[in-house]
């Protein structure tokens, strides 16, 4: 889609327009990669959304349009509905290295819109979403401190691949969304499959060089086409109040005591009643000038400051620990009966309980991807932060963005050591429940989910652990000139420090990550010192993990669906499934189990039972579809078709044989009806199979065999004596035979 100014990267194929579309938002741009192109705006509301407003909501929504892919909406009013878990996750992937770039105080409201137009299932479009956004807001007139630029980065046979395909991306062992500035990393997102950290360093130094065309790109457009940034009102705490607030909270370090009480609740209750006192001072010295968000805006400058002077002066923090120390950490398994596996996680004041499902493959989530990407989920990780868990109360039953991101994050870190599906057939869904939160509870889904897991016995590759690293820092004229990389982070410190990164692996390697900032970027340097500082921790956390659980359940739950994997030879298959699916649905509806037949032809059938009893009768019948029937073997039959020579036996299913009349009984048979019906079981051996392939059945043999004699086999016709039946060597006069000469009856 060409626009008036436009401008290509060409080693990366991306290219960004501008100018012709969309021309009343603040900024607008396209952006293209192959045939995927999406459409981003930028824009910034007049005012505030009410004189009392003292946050700064920005927006970013990211939708896909199935007219991009060529297709109708499965919903049934045909059109778009409630957004995707991809939408949401690029959502978010976009939104949190565009906060920390807007002006302290600007507090108007921004909504950046990006829609996929065209998607050629080839190259995705979420890091497009994330230039898009960064072009738009260069190009407009709000205020904004960027550009910033992503890629997605994979590691394919040991080369890095920037903005790899989805068939590239299914050879990766690396998975990393990468962004930032000319100098810095923003954020970065993704997983990796047990990835060493030197290799993880390595990817983010090569990422950082791979972004540099892509914001020269921008900045080049933003020469051609940029408006003049607007000066907005910045709302700031004013010098009076602040200057009241801070002598109530430093008489007798009140705020400073609060801050550092033994609990999260303690210190909460404690820091209120110092703002109740700053409260009422303001009322009494500003009259009716006093504006009750100077309280709150002057509270946050105090305790952030509180909080980040005695980290970096002396490295004490509000809970009384080192910056490399852990919160008391205790874990648990077996926690609840009936489920399939469980698990309670507690480090400090967060606590996650984490229960684990085993289903069969249909419970599968089916994916309707657009932009590529597979089709189905056997492994699911959701998230629930109930508002309880912080002691408040609040919308409950709707699942937050915020809920969806942590989930993913979690997902991601336990997918890489789950075991294949062909060495374990199930669907795995986990459930992590938080029920008390101070700081990185996504992480504590992580360690519980690794308990549950191995509580329900799937047997993954290894335990993996996580934990977020928080950073103060010190900087004058722009540049960092102190910093404390901190171990553990609670809320507090996450919300008045700098940096959350989190990092999940297994003592191996990383297996998933996911970097946020205050700042306006994070050097390289201080990153290298937060992942080792993360790998010690990580380990030390998988020491306590494994103390609990040290190895993966032996048996499943007896409340557990059980599963077998049989191999039955491929031209088989078609008897298996039968004519409409015919023998498949009669063994499901018969055993109550489900079959599900590898689409590979390679005759692998898997079995699912809500019971061993149930599991024994479906791998019967299998066997009996798949079996030939064999000579000297017993069968339990059925009669198929009653004939004057004898009865045809249907032993195995669609495999008949014939039983002779003479091979009835051990006494002469003069009807087949005197001894067995249409539709009768029957108990017959077989005791041959000619060049044919036709089958010659015994009743005769399988008494015998049950009563341990010997069998004999019943002579043939033609091997009797002639005396034994009349002698047709001679015929008799044709009259005697009652006929005459001229072929009448006489």
């Amino acid at each position: 889609m060409k626009q008036k100014h436009s401008v290509t990267i060409e080693e990366l194929g991306i290219t960004i327009n501008t100018g012709s579309i969309a021309r009343l938002a603040n900024g607008a741009v396209t952006i293209s990669k192959g045939e995927t192109t999406l459409f981003v705006s930028a824009t910034a509301a007049e005012d505030l959304r009410s004189p009392d407003q003292d946050f700064f909501p920005l927006t970013v929504d990211y939708r896909e349009k199935f007219a991009a892919a060529g297709r109708f909406p499965g919903s049934y009013f045909r059109r778009e509905g409630k957004p995707s878990d991809k939408e949401i996750l690029t959502s978010r992937l976009c939104d949190r290295p565009l906060r920390p770039l807007f002006p302290e105080g600007f507090l108007n409201e921004v909504q950046v819109i990006g829609l996929l137009l065209s998607a050629d299932q080839i190259n995705d479009s979420d890091v497009l979403m994330v230039n898009g956004a960064s072009a738009a807001l260069l190009c407009s007139d709000i205020p904004w401190n960027g550009p910033i630029a992503g890629i997605r980065l994979g590691r394919v046979a040991g080369q890095f691949v920037v903005n790899p395909t989805h068939e590239q991306q299914y050879e990766s062992d690396l998975d990393l969304i990468y962004v930032g500035n000319e100098n810095d990393m923003m954020m970065i997102e993704g997983s990796a499959d047990q990835l060493p950290e030197a290799d993880f360093i390595a990817a983010l130094e090569y990422a950082q060089k791979a972004i540099q065309p892509i914001i020269a790109a921008q900045r080049k457009l933003a020469a051609m086409y940029s408006k003049t940034k607007r000066v907005f009102p910045l709302v700031v705490c004013e010098p009076k109040a602040l200057a009241i607030c801070e002598r109530v909270a430093g008489e007798g370090d009140q705020l400073k005591k609060a801050i550092f009480l033994a609990s999260k609740k303690e210190r909460g209750d404690a820091v209120k009643a110092v703002v109740e006192k700053a409260k009422a001072a303001c009322k009494a010295e500003l009259g009716d000038v006093f504006d009750s968000r100077q309280i709150k805006m002057a509270f946050e400058k105090l305790q952030e400051k509180v909080y980040r002077n005695a980290i970096i002066q002396s490295g004490e923090r509000a809970d009384g620990r080192k910056p490399l120390d852990l919160r008391a950490i205790s874990c648990e398994v077996d926690v609840l009966p009936r489920v399939h596996g469980s698990s309670l996680f507690q480090r400090g004041e967060t606590q996650g309980l984490v229960l684990a499902t085993l289903g069969t493959s249909k419970d599968a989530q089916e994916v309707d991807a657009i932009t590529g990407g597979p089709s189905k989920r056997s492994f699911l990780l959701h998230y629930n932060f109930p508002p309880f868990s912080v002691g408040e109360t609040g919308r409950f039953g709707m699942t937050s963005r915020r809920e969806t991101g942590h989930g993913n994050l979690a997902e991601r870190s336990l997918l890489s050591v789950l075991p294949s599906e062909q060495d374990f057939p199930y669907s795995i869904r986990l459930v992590s429940e938080i029920m008390e939160s101070n700081g990185s509870t996504s992480m504590a889904s992580v360690c519980g989910g690794t308990l549950a897991l191995l509580d329900a016995g799937v047997p993954i590759k290894a335990p993996v652990a996580g934990i977020s690293c928080g950073l103060v820092t010190e900087d004058a004229a722009g540049k960092i000139v102190k910093h404390r990389v901190l171990t553990d982070i609670i809320g507090a410190e996450d919300h008045y420090g700098d940096m959350d990164f989190k990092i999940c692996g297994t003592r191996e390697g990383i297996t998933a990550f996911q970097l946020d900032l205050k700042i306006h970027g994070l050097p390289i340097a201080i990153a290298k010192e937060a992942i080792a500082q993360n790998k010690g921790a990580r380990d030390a956390i998988l020491d306590i993990m494994t103390k609990t659980m040290p190895a993966t359940r032996a048996e499943l739950k007896s409340c557990a669906p059980r599963t077998h994997r049989i191999k039955i030879p491929a031209d088989k298959i078609g008897a298996l499934i039968g004519p409409g699916g015919k023998n498949i649905k009669r063994i499901t509806e018969y055993t109550g189990c489900q079959l599900d037949i590898d689409q590979d032809d390679s005759g692998w059938v898997t079995i699912f039972a809500t019971d061993g009893e149930s599991l024994a009768r479906a791998v019967n019948e299998v066997n009996l579809l798949s079996a030939q029937i064999e000579i000297n073997k017993t069968y339990k039959g059925i009669i198929r078709s009653v004939k004057e020579f004898g009865a045809f036996v249907e032993c195995l299913p669609g495999q008949e044989g014939l039983v002779h009349v003479s091979e009835l009984a051990d006494h002469r048979v003069e009807r087949v009806e005197d001894i067995c019906k249409l539709g009768d079981e029957i108990i017959v051996k077989c005791v041959g199979i000619d060049d044919k392939g036709r089958v010659r059945l015994s009743r005769r043999a399988a008494i015998a065999e049950k009563e341990g004699r010997e069998y004999t086999p019943a002579p043939k016709p033609m091997d009797r004596p002639r005396g034994d039946r009349p002698d047709r060597g001679e015929r008799r006069p044709f009259r005697e035979r009652g006929g005459d000469s001229e072929g009448g009856q006489g």
